[in-house]
């Protein structure tokens, strides 16, 4: 079965069969909107970033949280996987990405120096860059091994 999430302003996420298009789940116990989910690259987990500056990591065939990661000073915008590894990237509006280890839920990483909001994510296929977009129509390449900026583009 192929598997979407959507978080909503009702403060759920809800997982759906995209074959039928059938609700299959409805994750429960945010206190505030839910403005992004992503799937671990095998299912099993789903992230998502909260308005009130968390990331909470679900166990999709429990449907329990077990990760809240603490650490942003301001909205969550996006959270993605770090492909076949335990790491998770959060963009927020406090102009940081943040990587975290999702099994012990530790902060491992803040990438700084944006002058906006973190507006998008993504990860080169060898895992070594992560590129982040900004509100201000820029992009920064991060070199994640030494956690520096390597280009603005």
């Amino acid at each position: 079965m192929k598997l979407v999430a959507s978080g909503l302003y009702d403060q759920t996420v809800k997982i759906w069969d995209a074959a039928t298009g059938i609700c299959t789940q409805t994750l429960k116990g945010y206190s505030d909107y839910v403005t992004s989910v992503a799937f671990s690259a095998d299912s099993k987990l789903i992230a998502s970033g909260l308005n009130d500056k968390t990331v909470k990591i679900w166990d999709t065939a429990t449907g329990s949280c077990i990760q809240i990661l603490k650490g942003h000073s301001d909205y969550v915008m996006l959270v993605s996987f770090f492909p076949a590894l335990k790491l998770i990237a959060s963009g927020s509006y406090d102009k940081t990405v943040k990587i975290w280890d999702t099994v012990t839920g530790t902060y491992m990483q803040t990438l700084g120096g944006h002058s906006r909001a973190i507006m998008s994510l993504a990860f080169s296929p060898d895992l070594k860059l992560i590129i982040s977009g900004l509100g201000d129509q820029t992009a920064k390449i991060w070199d994640i091994v030494i956690g520096l900026s390597t280009q603005t583009l």
